[in-house]
């Protein structure tokens, strides 16, 4: 019988008994190392190689620097060819400059108008494809989302990638039950606590709605604080309203060290829906852009229509219109303050057309994000998009195939903010503490792919290659070998890389086991306090803070 290299390499290395180092596989073992003692560091004729086991063991127990962090530059996946971006950019443009927009409400009317949008008088304003262009030639192109801490901001822009975090699940799944329950403001704390020491995470959209908090000012506050007090790197959230916006602001010069403070170096920014498909605008959502832009906070500005319902069923008729409605929201920001920085975040979003229910995951989802990440590139404009939206209640096969599948097209195509891609299930209905864990670190890997391989002289290897074959017969603890494994390799702090029998040994753990182990240490450990005593004391006498102070 035949045997193909998967029949024997089946299993990872083990030390036999004889101090042989083998793989068991299905048809017995291969022998891959003979002596133990060569494993240790010596060489043929018995001479201690330069840095022993103990020395080599030590040195992969410290921490490794990631060598593929957040920020990878992408954009090799191209779902449309030129012509097919081109007829799609210039559908919306008709579209805008020959429907437009309906229910402007006056200010902004008069202020697309002076900047040469069209009133034709039946309540829809008109948008000229020279002042889009206008639009897209004055938008920032790139701009910092500063973290409180400077170390942790990032500069968004071009087709450098991070993933990060949005949603406003209603649900959570509770870490210790495993059953969904109203979301708490206990758990956005908790949420914002647990992401805060993930590093594949880059910036932090509130990720659930605090059911328990009826008062929408005491909402939109406590949501703000719970940010500003578990993390330091960049934060976002929505607005109800545009009158809470300033008093907000008052609380961020605070966290940020005085009277407007926060302005010079905003590291909140909103998420806003200016433009409501198909085609119209949305008055609370537009005075809350204006009270922003007064502010200095950066907008992300979403579009979220979905597919067959609030747009076109069909792939291309979605982009256009989905395109056209995100760049009526780029008019009008630049409109009304030119260059503010704007998150341009076309979100095509898909439902099952057979039952109409929202659909997170799958092809459709995948291919249309990609592909507005690539047209938002084409126009030179910093993308958001949207990722990771499984539709899977549990973590289980379905949860894996699109949470990975919908992630890594939108990394690939280049996204430069991918929101929603860090703990939401259940088609954004929930929110897991051990999603967050295990998307962390889904994410190293893609960026990891981003990251793509590095050809030089020094790792085509000739000469280790010959040193290997005419010396030792294999690769295990070589110079170029070690080096590689600290530079090239990105380790699983949660997948299961046992024997099958080891792992039996191990009570068959599966990985929701061990992502929902590695939530509860975080919890239980990292309690951090970003707020000084004053600070979080003069946010209290002026705020109806809900939770108690820490300490």
């Amino acid at each position: 019988m035949g045997l193909c290299i998967f029949d024997i390499f089946e299993t990872k290395i083990e030390f036999g008994r004889s101090g042989y180092v083998c793989l068991a596989g299905r048809h017995g073992t291969a022998v891959l190392w003979r002596k133990r003692e060569r494993r240790q560091g010596m060489t043929r004729n018995g001479a201690r190689r330069g840095g022993g086991r103990q020395e080599k063991l030590a040195q992969r127990a410290r921490p490794a620097p990631n060598r593929s962090p957040p920020g990878q530059i992408s954009g090799r996946y191209a779902p449309l060819t030129e012509t097919e971006i081109e007829a799609i950019y210039s559908t919306a443009l008709r579209l805008l400059a020959e429907l437009g927009l309906g229910d402007v409400p006056p200010r902004l009317m008069g202020d697309l108008c002076a900047a040469g949008a069209e009133d034709r008088g039946d309540g829809r304003v008109r948008l000229p494809p020279a002042l889009v262009e206008t639009a897209i030639d004055t938008a920032a192109k790139r701009f910092v989302l500063h973290g409180r801490d400077p170390d942790r901001s990032i500069e968004i822009g071009g087709r450098a990638v991070y993933f990060g975090t949005g949603g406003a699940a209603v649900q959570t799944l509770d870490l210790e039950t495993g059953r969904y329950r109203p979301s708490t403001l206990a758990d956005l704390h908790d949420f914002t606590r647990l992401q805060d020491t993930l590093e594949n995470v880059s910036w932090f959209t509130r990720c659930c709605i605090a059911t328990d908090v009826p008062d929408m000012v005491d909402l939109d506050v406590n949501t703000a604080y719970a940010l500003i007090a578990n993390t330091t790197k960049p934060v976002a959230t929505a607005f109800t309203l545009a009158d809470h916006v300033a008093p907000i602001v008052q609380m961020l010069d605070i966290a940020a060290g005085g009277d407007g403070a926060f302005a010079q170096r905003p590291f909140l920014k909103a998420h806003i829906s200016p433009v409501i498909s198909p085609m119209r605008f949305g008055a609370d959502a537009v005075d809350v852009v204006y009270a922003c832009l007064a502010h200095n906070i950066p907008v992300s500005c979403i579009t979220a229509a979905q597919s067959g319902a609030t747009a076109p069923a069909t792939l291309a008729g979605f982009l256009a219109q989905s395109l056209a409605e995100t760049l009526a929201s780029l008019v009008m920001v630049n409109a009304i303050k030119p260059g503010h920085p704007m998150v341009f975040s076309n979100w095509p979003l898909v439902i099952d057309l057979r039952t109409g229910a929202f659909a997170g995951g799958g092809g459709e989802i995948a291919v249309m994000n990609a592909a507005s990440a690539q047209i938002s590139n084409w126009l030179g404009l910093p993308s958001g998009v949207a990722a990771a939206m499984t539709d899977a209640k549990a973590v289980d096969a379905q949860y894996g195939v699109e949470k990975g599948l919908t992630a890594l097209a939108a990394g690939l195509a280049g996204g430069n903010l991918i929101y929603e891609s860090s703990g939401m299930t259940a088609s954004l209905l929930g929110v897991s503490f051990e999603a967050f864990v295990l998307d962390n670190d889904m994410h190293a890997a893609i960026y990891r792919m981003l990251r793509g391989i590095e050809v030089s002289e020094d790792t085509l290897g000739f000469e280790a290659i010959c040193e290997a074959v005419l010396g030792e017969g294999h690769f295990l603890g070589a110079a170029q070998t070690y080096a590689a494994m600290e530079r090239d390799y990105v380790y699983s702090t949660l997948a299961d890389r046992d024997a099958p029998v080891t792992w039996h040994e191990k009570g068959a753990p599966d990985i929701r086991a061990a992502a929902r182990t590695q939530a509860r240490e975080i919890l239980d450990t990292h309690r951090p306090v970003y707020l000084s005593r004053a600070q979080d004391a003069e946010i209290r006498s002026r705020f109806r803070i809900l939770t108690p102070p820490r300490g």
